[in-house]
């Protein structure tokens, strides 16, 4: 069996990392995966490790790590370089930015909770089949500072 033999194609890649192909294409591109060799006929082939790598990219940026940071980790690594200090740099700096998104939640949460209970109240004062008009209440009542209400959108990064 050559080495050719036992690489694999993006497809199956993908197909065993869960990801699609074009995923794979966007991570060599990008430098999370290194670029393969090609087929005569142009596939792309990746060995086993591969697999490994994709899987290990889909939880890191569950944790919050963004593929531009990935990539430049994996090219120090690729390179020969050791990125373990700025792994746990970038760890502690998410890890700071979820305690400070559970402090925001929090403080959501309970604007929430009083919201229910009022409008509970308010509900229970109208007639039936007239308008409590309870969301235009959001707009006279000082609520959240405009940070919050970003709580539950997926941060962009340059």
């Amino acid at each position: 069996m050559t080495p050719a033999d036992r690489a694999l194609r993006s497809g199956t890649l993908a197909h065993l990392s869960g990801v699609s192909a074009d995923t794979i294409r966007h991570y060599e591109r990008i430098g999370i995966l290194p670029k393969s060799p090609r087929t005569v006929s142009g596939y792309r082939l990746y060995g086993r490790e591969a697999v490994v790598r994709v899987q290990l990219v889909r939880r890191a940026l569950q944790l919050g790590f963004t593929l531009a940071e990935l990539s430049e980790l994996f090219q120090a690594r690729d390179s020969g370089n050791v990125p373990c200090h700025r792994v746990l740099d970038l760890t502690q700096q998410k890890l700071r930015a979820i305690k400070q998104q559970i402090v925001e939640l929090r403080k959501t949460q309970r604007y929430m909770q009083q919201l229910v209970r009022q409008w509970s109240l308010k509900l229970a004062h109208t007639k039936p089949g007239m308008k409590a008009l309870l969301l235009h209440d959001l707009t006279a009542k000082p609520g959240l500072r405009s940070t919050s209400v970003n709580n539950f959108k997926r941060r962009k990064t340059s």
